[in-house]
């Protein structure tokens, strides 16, 4: 059983806020993962521990010594502190991606690209181990990525079991370090209902996507550990694949070929082709801007950079 810190001082607990709020912003934009934040900013093995604590023997120490005791075996002080963070920062945020994505597509998405090839490279970079094995890994994540990105991005009917679904994925993706919730609902066809439901605080969709969160995250907590204790090597270059991969999926330039309309009588595309710039602007009429475009890029990969420079700031103090 690990061992908790049992006192920590006002300063500190807001400090966890503070990281707890960088990673739900990390989690809501389809780049950084949380888990990525958690990990260089120092609390990343604390987190993992204090989740894999919550078990069904809880249930006895509840009944034998009580909620207060049960509040400590799980370290709840600092799980608040952090998950506190990270709710505010997702609610803060919804309502503005959703209006960014509407206005300015090509931009935020060219920042989603830079995020996620920046992430990309700073995740292989952190692989202790170079080897044909971790190199077969990064391939097949890749290619298993742009398998999937090439089946076409579905705006799936939001029921109940979608999702439970979504969000336990999802939130799989926030302890992971290298792949970003908001990520995993892109992927999914899930990112713009579920930031619609954050953003119109609809209560039922919004419970339903904390409870699949809330059991995805105690249950993966385990397998994550497992496999990074015994194949920290492989699984990290897999994820680094699966992140080059996706790159097809982000990029902001696409030609529809096939659409359809939703339950909601908006037309949703259903299968697209990535095109260049130039041929954008002659199949749509509409200006590519390209380099605009470049410079918000060019912003996603030096955000990481900046976060790769404090994690090593962190570890050396």
């Amino acid at each position: 059983m690990p061992k908790f810190a049992t006192e920590r001082s006002t300063k500190q607990y807001i400090g966890l806020l503070a990281k707890g709020m960088a990673m739900g912003a990390a989690d809501v934009v389809p780049g950084v993962s949380g888990g990525t934040v958690a990990f260089i900013s120092g609390i990343y093995t604390e987190l993992i521990d204090s989740l894999r604590s919550i078990k069904p023997g809880l249930l006895i120490t509840l009944f034998r010594e009580g909620p207060l005791a049960v509040w400590r075996e799980v370290n709840g002080a600092f799980l608040a502190a952090v998950f506190g963070g990270i709710f505010l920062s997702v609610f803060s945020l919804a309502k503005l991606i959703s209006s960014a994505l509407s206005h300015y597509p090509i931009f935020i998405w060219s920042f989603f690209f830079g995020l996620i090839l920046a992430s990309a490279v700073m995740l292989w970079r952190q692989i202790s181990e170079h080897s044909v094995a971790t190199t077969a890994a990064l391939v097949l994540g890749a290619a298993a990525a742009y398998w999937v990105s090439k089946m076409g991005v579905n705006e799936l009917e939001v029921t109940t079991l979608v999702l439970f679904t979504g969000g336990a994925l999802a939130i799989c993706a926030m302890i992971l370090p290298g792949i970003s919730g908001g990520f995993i609902l892109l992927m999914l066809g899930l990112y713009q209902p579920v930031i619609d439901a954050i953003k119109n605080f609809e209560l039922m969709n919004l419970a339903t996507i904390a409870a699949g969160a809330a059991l995805g995250l105690v249950a993966f907590s385990h397998v994550l550990s497992f496999l990074l204790h015994r194949f920290k090597a492989l699984t990290m270059a897999s994820l680094t694949g699966f992140l080059f991969g996706s790159l097809n999926l982000i990029w902001p330039w696409k030609q529809v070929i096939s659409s359809r309309i939703n339950s909601k009588g908006v037309e949703v595309p259903v299968v697209q082709e990535n095109i260049l710039p130039g041929q954008f602007e002659l199949l749509t009429g509409m200006p590519s801007h390209y380099l605009a475009a470049g410079c918000f890029c060019a912003v996603g990969l030096l955000l990481v950079m900046v976060l790769e420079k404090w994690g090593q700031n962190e570890q050396k103090t």
